[in-house]
């Protein structure tokens, strides 16, 4: 086993159950890689593992962030690196399992160091943001080829690349070239898996899981994101988790059940395919290898684990 097995995928393909049957067969732990199911209030809407998936291995950096706190890959490489080190120094094996396929491109290729933006860039472009200016025009305006590379709604990157931008006179593309960084999973001591179900059969787990979450309490859940205090904002990153615009909606009477669960099937669909499209271009090569299901696996994977059956691998 290497010492570093990765398992990306979209979601409802079935991840969580690989790593548990891959850390469970070679004592490792398994460190999430989902920029959702870090948040201690989204449990349900992020298919975070139950507590009998937690009891058979250790797991770690799930469920560990207040929803009023955003989190980003920087604070994700932070919070990584001692427990890849500790693990590394120890001998034992990581399982490193999710959906967010920066986080992954990070851990093996880096992130650029960010210079330091002075206070008052930062605040005069989050009052921008906040009084509705088009921040995608802004960026083009400075920086063509990075806006070109982001969608619109993505403003958290949008404003790190405009305020580079205001600190550095540089674009991003330049900064990027000149400040590479060191990635916390050596070459050589890490293997990937990128789990890609036929579309069809991802789409159809994917309405049935939300299905599912809104018997296990997802309403419930958005009505807690709902009462916080002070209230989150609407752009916060837990707020923007799949299935939680709808179900406030319906919540706040402003769309029936059906409704919300149509329009957060179709999001959640969406984002799944845009996780395959990311993985298609920075999850491959000789380090990553594709299959379709757990059960078809390559041979290193499914050699040493049992996967258990489609159906218990169908709704993570």
């Amino acid at each position: 086993m290497a010492f570093a097995t990765l398992i990306a995928g979209p979601t409802a393909s079935g991840k969580s159950a690989l790593a548990i049957a891959v850390a469970e067969r070679g004592g490792a732990t398994v460190i999430n890689a989902d920029s959702m199911q870090v948040y201690a209030d989204l449990r349900v809407l992020s298919a975070r593992p139950t507590l009998a998936e937690v009891a058979r291995v250790p797991h770690a950096l799930f469920g560990f962030v207040p929803a009023g706190e955003e989190y980003s890959v920087g604070r994700y490489l932070a919070d990584s690196a001692p427990l890849i080190a500790e693990a590394r120094a120890k001998g034992r094996a990581i399982v490193i399992a999710g959906g967010t396929g920066l986080y992954f491109r990070a851990l093996t290729e880096g992130l650029m160091p960010s210079p330091p933006i002075h206070a008052a860039v930062r605040a005069e472009w989050r009052q921008r943001a906040a009084a509705g200016e088009d921040l995608h025009a802004a960026l083009r305006a400075c920086d063509p080829q990075r806006a070109a590379a982001l969608h619109p709604q993505d403003a958290p990157r949008i404003l790190r690349a405009i305020e580079l931008f205001c600190a550095t006179g540089r674009t991003y593309t330049e900064w990027l070239r000149d400040n590479p960084g060191e990635p916390l999973l050596r070459p050589g001591e890490w293997r990937g898996i990128f789990l890609n179900p036929p579309r069809a059969l991802l789409h159809a787990r994917i309405d049935a899981r939300f299905e599912a979450m809104m018997d296990e309490g997802a309403p419930e859940e958005v009505r807690g994101l709902l009462a916080h205090q002070p209230p989150l904002p609407a752009n916060l990153g837990v707020m923007k988790a799949h299935g939680v615009p709808h179900l406030a909606r319906l919540l706040r009477g402003e769309m029936d059940r059906a409704e919300a669960v149509r329009l957060s099937q179709r999001d959640t669909r969406a984002y799944a395919r845009r996780q395959v499209i990311f993985a298609r271009r920075y999850l491959a090569g000789k380090h990553w290898q594709w299959a379709e299901s757990a059960e078809e696996a390559p041979r290193a994977f499914s050699s040493e684990v049992d996967t258990g059956s489609r159906e218990e691998n169908a709704i993570k």
